[in-house]
């Protein structure tokens, strides 16, 4: 693929994803995609012949290493374990707010709408959020945490962010996110 070929298929996929973290699966069409992105639609079935799940699952996985080299990003530099759990739950609120809470998580929505139902989906959001526990659980193994109690715990870390951030969107309002920082922050405290 040239490098027009490859600029345009970005361009479907950054399209895709900024319409499915705001309006979900079911909510973002094919022509939305077109519309936002600038490509033709010939396009959009050569880049992806296996048509809107295809896309979506591109855009998914984009979204998820992102995230992913995001909390690995964050783990590198702050030494102090409180201190990168707060800027963990920081970097989702912030993004929140810029989107006017319009965006939480990148993987929730699609997650939420259609994952129970759609394989393809499912497999991209089941690994996304390993992605992220793998990198959660490295950072508690670095802090001497033992290998049964770092997986627990870093499920327990993205669930109470994961939460947060919907209810962060269903009320508007940074409130859950910051309670939720401080319950990561008491989570990983010290027995």
């Amino acid at each position: 693929m040239g490098t027009k070929g490859a600029a345009t298929r970005e361009r479907l996929v950054d399209g895709a994803r900024e319409l499915i973290e705001t309006h979900g699966y079911s909510g973002t069409g094919l022509n939305q995609v077109l519309a936002v992105s600038g490509a033709p639609r010939g396009s959009l079935y050569f880049h992806f012949p296996g048509g809107k799940d295809e896309l979506v699952a591109a855009a998914l996985e984009k979204a998820a290493e992102e995230t992913a080299a995001l909390l690995r990003e964050l783990s590198q530099q702050r030494a102090d374990l409180a201190d990168y759990a707060r800027s963990l739950v920081g970097a989702f609120a912030a993004r929140m707010e810029e989107s006017r809470f319009t965006k939480g998580c990148p993987l929730a929505t699609v997650a939420l709408d259609v994952a129970a139902t759609n394989d393809r989906v499912h497999a991209v959001c089941r690994k996304g959020y390993r992605s992220w526990q793998a990198v959660v659980a490295e950072r508690l193994l670095a802090e001497g945490w033992e290998p049964a109690r770092a997986e627990a715990d870093a499920w327990s870390v993205l669930s109470l962010v994961e939460g947060a951030l919907l209810l962060a969107r269903a009320t508007r309002s940074r409130e859950p996110l910051d309670r939720a920082g401080e319950a990561v922050v008491r989570l990983l405290e010290r027995p």
